[in-house]
């Protein structure tokens, strides 16, 4: 088994991208919805972090994640999410999908893939290229043409803090960092 090394850098900003098992959409629907909100909300009750930009797709989501001061265990966090969606609402979200035999002995069920991509923030320009790549995903994705026009998105809320133009991402192509997965 491969040794994964991830940064841990106390206090630290994250980029996260998660995906679903075999890329099955199930994560806009609104079971989905609710049960990825319900899970993110347990968990920070316990394990607290704040959510700096988010954007959810029907296959995946990306977001920027700051912790604690005192803490640099991002990895916790992102299991215990995945573990409440798929105990509390697996059964219902009715993924028909068969698992593999490596699945099955492993007692997985069908909701995830079983890692996910981090980037650890360097810097305010590394922060501001993550920002705009998560909410230009949708139109990167032809699910809209704009960002705005994704209503899964914090874009919305950098829009009414000032954060971004009205018309952001409308009038130029937002660069993909270099530090993102090509998903």
């Amino acid at each position: 088994m491969s040794n994964y090394r991830r940064p841990t850098i106390r206090g630290g900003t994250y980029f996260i991208t998660q995906v679903t098992y075999q890329r099955i959409p199930w994560l806009c629907t609104d079971l989905g919805r609710q049960a990825l909100r319900e899970a993110i909300a347990k968990v920070r009750q316990k394990y607290p972090f704040e959510i700096n930009a988010f954007v959810l797709l029907p296959d995946h989501f990306h977001c920027l994640w700051t912790l604690p001061e005192d803490d640099h265990d991002f990895s916790v966090r992102m299991r215990l999410i995945k573990t409440h969606v798929t105990k509390n609402h697996g059964d219902r979200l009715n993924i028909n999908e068969t698992i593999s035999q490596s699945r099955h002995k492993r007692k997985e069920k069908n909701l995830w893939q079983r890692r996910f991509w981090e980037h650890l923030i360097r810097d305010e320009e590394d922060y501001a290229r993550h920002c705009d790549y998560i909410h230009y995903n949708p139109v990167k994705h032809g699910l809209c043409s704009t960002a705005q026009e994704w209503q899964y998105s914090s874009i919305h809320r950098f829009i009414s803090e000032g954060i971004y133009p009205p018309d952001w991402g409308s009038t130029e192509i937002v660069e993909k960092p270099h530090s993102i997965w090509d998903e």
